[in-house]
């Protein structure tokens, strides 16, 4: 139910600036008043016309309530009946807050806006405790976009395309030369122990959308309160290892963040979209009406009309125009005055009909008139009304001049050379070259940001009556912006892989020249990789990208050649702060079940998108080639003990061509043995912890050194029939090993456990499930079924040779730290004579044997430890038959040959959890025994 004034106008809530008292008016009487001044005091505010200046344009309405609501404004809860909502955004409030209220309305968002950024969704789910930042309602019982990958916007999938183009700007686009940052606020979704940074009370609420936090330092305030603060950002505590916006420019003009960032995930098209989405009822309003009201279904421009899109409202079977007209334009959150539009019926012959609501035959001085005649159809569209001469909003861009917008009288005959020219009148710009000059025309979709250079002789008129007939939405966000020409030519990476190796440059340029058919002058190699997948790095002029990503994709549909397209950007070096060590983040989202895809997620919200890479796109070299000119950064890997081998593999071969060539790598434990992980600390795996506290972590780490080893793996003659038979030889290969290589009864089992996971992958997506349900079960089974034989091999360290089985039945293997197979101790805490203690920086391995599966079962269990054999830093082993092998978790059957062990050069540097920060261990005791073991004989 709905309360309204004697006249039928509807309250609006205004103020003259933020720290003002505010009051209520009618719309009549707001139209009234001049505009009030401009509020310098607040950051927030001045990108918003006078206009708008403090004035939250909310819809205020009287209305009972029915069930428990809380107040947006102080969180607390409306006690009575009766409250007040607002009639675009929900927005709820007690009557003795609405003097304070400073948050504004949805539809008042876009004036906002000081640089349009767009969001980039994710696919839509169900959340919980999440609530909308267009419409204010409960994210949990309809299907939502789970949010913004790089910051925290929910919204509902009907509210998506309603959403203001406030993401993070995480990257310059040639515009700015910014030196500082500044605070990017995003309201509510707060947590109720969230306390305001200037009045230090409670400004979070699970209950309600409230409170407001920056995007980038993650300091909280009131909506009241957050103006107080300084407006740079120093990003908080991270601030030593984001990489600043400033830092990064990447121009990118037809590329949504979808490829800027790199994701993967959601290059295929994602349900919920603009193309398949039919609008929904909204809130209470729009809901099924009584008897005595009617539901209109409302399309907002031809466009929508096209695809189907439409708004439903409910409004009175007897009515005011003005008010359906009004209830229309809440709808498409447009704050407009309802007096410059119409409703025109939608027939389906053609779209040009005379029956106006509002036309002038209709209306009778304001009277109560029935719009709902027999053969009047439900389905409506709003149009502009026209007029001879409408007032533009130029905005001057990155001129610098102090100013928010300029506002510009056109009529029908305006064309846009005149309008620039006026505007540079107003700037004081008029002995400027008008030629140097020109308007862009910048579309702020909540999902792209699409930017046209309007041409000089263009009708300006007819281009906005154009805009409006498509949309009368998309006029309200449609900006334009007045720009100098500039003649610098910016170029974008655009990383290929399938190419030929070891070729010059210039043969290069000609296989893509008579691949893509452009001339070799549009494209310069810059970079090549041949040791990474056959990747190569080219750069492309700003105007070519385009045209030449549309033929690459083209190409790879046809197959005609085999192209892996990542889009990179390039990094500002000179202006990353001194004390600033970047961190360079590594995701596999396919390890810890979809725990790596949830941390993917979190990183890019907690750092800058742009230092986050998905290891599924592209593998590591992307992000090394991205950092290849920062002169300091570290690394965080979030994967298992294959993913780090691979990275550390990947950073080994590109050293050389790194500025900073010896970055140190932490770890993210997420597979299942992280043996590495639990050395340094971090654990035995990921189990929920906050990301943010990683970060922490991670910054607050000691480095330390650790050994790498060469493994070559030569199969000299092929083998004969038999269950174990291999047709020829394979060539030699080198691999790159951290951990450990097992031989044997150790790889076997591991080998077995592989197959296992790779038929069944959902029972194996836990370390703490496989430990203690199905690795035991692994060992009583192959107990049973593996009859004694001894593998024929012969081992030699530098000068003394082995003979493997006259020593004992079975060979474990060469192991570089104290931890193996999840966790266990092999080599043993015991003091010996022969050996020294082993260190994962002594430049030596250790090799340790067992007797067989019930000597392996026990050192599982952490009764018993292997048999001591060795210490090197050269070992020969000579395979006799087909035996299984693995390095670092990854097992095969190794052919009869040579496997040569060796030191891989220089030491590579690892980052170690520090003390403070390490969680008491709560696992068997087999873990702490690795973990002290790890404290006291890790180098340092």
């Amino acid at each position: 139910q709905m309360a309204a004034s004697s006249s039928g106008s509807r309250w609006f809530y205004s103020a003259d600036s933020p720290r003002s008292s505010p009051r209520l008016t009618t719309r009549k009487s707001q139209q009234q008043q001049p505009p009030p001044p401009a509020a310098p005091s607040s950051p927030a505010t001045a990108a918003r016309g006078q206009q708008q200046t403090g004035t939250p344009g909310h819809s205020i309405r009287k209305v009972t309530l029915t069930k428990p609501t809380f107040c947006h404004h102080c969180t607390d809860f409306i006690w009575g009946l009766i409250g007040y909502q607002c009639e675009v955004c929900s927005f709820m409030s007690h009557e003795k807050c609405l003097k304070h209220v400073k948050t504004l309305c949805s539809c008042m968002a876009p004036n906002l806006v000081q640089v349009p950024v767009s969001h980039c969704f994710t696919s839509p789910g169900h959340y919980k405790k999440k609530f909308c930042s267009v419409c204010r309602r409960q994210l949990e019982d309809s299907p939502a976009f789970r949010c913004c990958r790089s910051c925290e916007l929910h919204v509902h999938i009907d509210c998506a395309s309603f959403a203001c183009s406030d993401c993070r700007k995480c990257h310059h686009d040639g515009h700015q030369d910014l030196e500082t940052c500044h605070h990017q606020w995003r309201e509510g979704n707060l947590s109720s122990s969230t306390r305001c940074e200037v009045c230090k009370k409670s400004c979070g609420s699970s209950e309600v959308l409230s409170g407001m936090r920056c995007e980038w330092c993650g300091i909280t305030a009131h909506a009241a309160c957050y103006f107080m603060l300084t407006p740079e950002c120093t990003f908080g505590k991270l601030s030593t290892i984001i990489l600043p916006p400033n830092c990064v420019r990447l121009c990118c003009p037809s590329f949504n963040k979808v490829h800027c960032f790199r994701i993967l995930e959601s290059l295929q098209p994602e349900q919920g979209t603009d193309e398949d989405d039919e609008a929904t009822p909204l809130g209470d309003v729009h809901s099924s009406p009584d008897s005595s009201k009617q539901i209109l279904k409302i399309f907002d421009g031809d466009d929508a009309v096209k695809r189907n899109q439409f708004r439903i409202i409910s409004v009175p079977r007897i009515a005011k125009n003005e008010e359906v007209v009004e209830a229309a334009l809440r709808a498409y959150y447009i704050p407009d005055d309802s007096k410059d539009y119409q409703l025109q019926t939608l027939t389906q012959q053609v779209l040009a009909s005379e029956d106006f609501i509002n036309r002038n035959g209709d209306v009778d001085n304001g009277k109560p008139f029935s719009v709902f005649r027999e053969s009047v159809p439900e389905a409506w569209v709003i149009r502009f009304k026209a007029k001879d001469s409408e007032i533009i909003k130029i905005y001057p861009g990155w001129l610098k001049l102090g100013v928010a917008y300029i506002s510009i009288k056109i009529n029908k005959e305006s064309i846009v050379q005149a309008v620039t020219k006026k505007v540079l009148q107003q700037l004081g710009q008029e002995k400027e070259n008008q030629d140097s000059f020109h308007l862009v025309e910048v579309l702020m979709g909540g999902k792209q940001v699409q930017r046209t250079v309007l041409p000089a002789e263009e009708l300006m008129f007819s281009r906005l009556q154009d805009i409006r007939k498509t949309s009368v939405r998309q006029m309200i966000q449609t900006r334009f912006y007045i720009e100098k020409v500039t003649a610098s030519v910016v170029q974008n990476n655009l990383l290929v892989s399938g190419l030929p190796q070891e070729l010059p440059l210039e043969e290069y340029s000609n296989i893509l020249e008579h691949q893509l058919h452009i001339k070799t002058d549009l494209v310069s190699v810059s970079r090549v990789y041949p040791g990474q997948g056959n990747k190569l790095n080219m750069l492309f002029l700003k105007m070519q990208l385009d045209k030449v990503c549309q033929l690459f994709k083209k190409l790879r549909s046809r197959a005609q050649i085999s192209t892996h397209i990542i889009l990179t950007n390039n990094k500002h070096h000179e202006k990353i702060p001194q004390k600033s060590c970047p961190l360079l983040v590594f995701v596999n989202p396919k390890s810890g079940g979809l725990k790596g895809r949830e941390l993917l997620h979190s990183f890019r919200k907690l750092l800058n998108p742009h230092q986050v890479f998905d290891l599924a796109n592209g593998g590591p070299l992307p992000g090394f080639h991205t950092f290849h000119q920062i002169p300091n950064f570290r690394i965080l890997v979030c994967g298992g003990d294959g993913t780090v081998g691979w990275v550390l593999g990947v950073l080994e071969e590109i050293r050389r061509k790194l500025a900073c060539s010896e970055p140190a790598a932490a770890i993210l434990p997420l597979g299942t043995g992280n043996d590495l992980a639990r050395v340094l600390r971090w654990g035995a795996g990921y189990s929920g912890e906050d990301p943010y506290s990683i970060l922490l972590s991670v910054d607050e780490s000691e480095r330390v050194l650790m050994d790498r080893w060469t493994i070559l793996l030569d199969a000299q003659e092929a083998v004969g029939d038999g269950p174990d038979s291999i047709s020829e030889p394979e060539p030699p290969k080198i691999i790159q090993m951290s951990n450990y290589c097992g031989i044997g009864i150790d790889a076997e089992l591991s080998l077995d456990f592989h197959q296992a996971r790779e038929e069944e992958p959902g029972k194996f997506n836990s370390s703490l499930h496989n430990d203690t349900d199905y690795l035991p079960i692994y060992l009583l089974t192959f107990s049973h079924r593996y009859l004694p034989h001894a593998y024929q091999l012969k081992m030699k360290i530098k000068k003394e040779s082995f003979d493997i089985p006259q020593m004992f039945e079975k060979l474990a293997g060469f192991i570089n730290i104290i931890s193996w197979g999840s966790g266990a101790d092999l080599w043993g805490s015991e003091s010996d004579g022969r050996f020294v203690k082993p260190r994962i920086d002594d430049g030596s391995l250790e090799v340790v044997g067992v007797t067989g599966v019930v000597h392996m079962g026990q050192v599982q269990g952490g009764l018993r430890s292997g048999i001591r054999i060795a210490q090197g830093s050269y070992f020969r082993v000579t395979l006799l038959k087909p035996i299984p092998v693995q390095i670092d978790g990854e097992p095969w059957i190794q052919p009869p040959g040579q496997i040569i062990i060796s030191a891989a050069g220089p030491k590579i540097h690892m980052l170690r959890k520090s003390k403070q920060k390490q969680k008491k261990q709560t696992g068997s005791k087999r873990d702490n025994r690795v973990d002290a073991a790890a404290v006291n004989g890790a180098g340092n």
